[in-house]
């Protein structure tokens, strides 16, 4: 029976995770998993240009479909959106099945070369979420809201793979405190455009937000002016 494209790719995931451990995200993993697969190793490689690090983005990947399936099936209506927001970043943490492999892709993203792709993955995860709940926002708040995210799901992640307490509650305590300030920053910054003695300095920036356009869900560019 033939297998699927991602069929394929799916075996040679589950294939890696037996040596990341060992071996992190490279080419001595991607080998491995080629081997063990009995996969031919040219439609590997088509598969996974890039090898083992195509295959750290399909285990993130992974883990953001877990967490939307995990969302869909559970009813959050009756929390506050700062507690959604908390409950989906513990539910993407949750979806981890391996530690470990998430360590070694820390180490393989914060490498300069891999750099973006780390980004663009994390970003990837808070848009995931942030559309999940049901998010609307068109203008620049769509970046802010992602941006805000990211930054507070990779803190969280870092202070994640370092947790011993039971269940990693010290985890979900964390990123409740982290939370926490962002929802008092943005109170500090709606007082700050309250403040009729600094509208007129605020006009430039506001009009510039203003023009910020989210970008479409066809593939387009990340975003867009006016």
């Amino acid at each position: 029976m033939t297998m699927s494209y991602e069929q394929a790719k799916d075996r040679l995931l589950d294939a890696a995770l037996t040596h990341v451990a060992f071996d992190g995200w490279t080419d001595e993993t991607f080998r491995a998993a080629v081997a063990d697969t009995g996969l031919d190793a040219g439609y590997a490689r088509a598969l996974c240009p890039r090898g083992a690090v195509d295959l750290a983005l399909a285990y993130h990947a992974r883990g953001d479909a877990a967490m939307l399936d995990r969302l869909a099936a559970e009813d959050l209506s009756e929390l506050r959106f700062r507690d959604r927001i908390a409950t989906a970043v513990r539910f993407r943490l949750e979806a981890v099945t391996d530690k470990e492999a998430v360590r070694r892709g820390a180490t393989l993203f914060a490498l300069p070369a891999y750099a973006a792709d780390g980004a663009k993955a994390i970003w990837g995860t808070c848009d995931a979420i942030w559309t999940a709940l049901g998010d609307t926002s068109e203008d620049v708040n769509w970046y802010t809201k992602r941006a805000t995210l990211s930054a507070v799901y990779s803190s969280t992640v870092l202070y994640w793979l370092g947790d011993e307490s039971p269940d990693h509650q010290a985890t979900w305590e964390f990123l409740d405190r982290r939370i926490d300030n962002v929802m008092q920053f943005e109170k500090f910054k709606a007082d700050i455009q309250k403040n009729p003695l600094l509208k007129p300095f605020l006009a430039g920036p506001n009009w510039l937000a203003g023009q910020l356009r989210a970008p479409r869900r066809d593939g387009d560019l990340p975003g867009s002016l006016g």
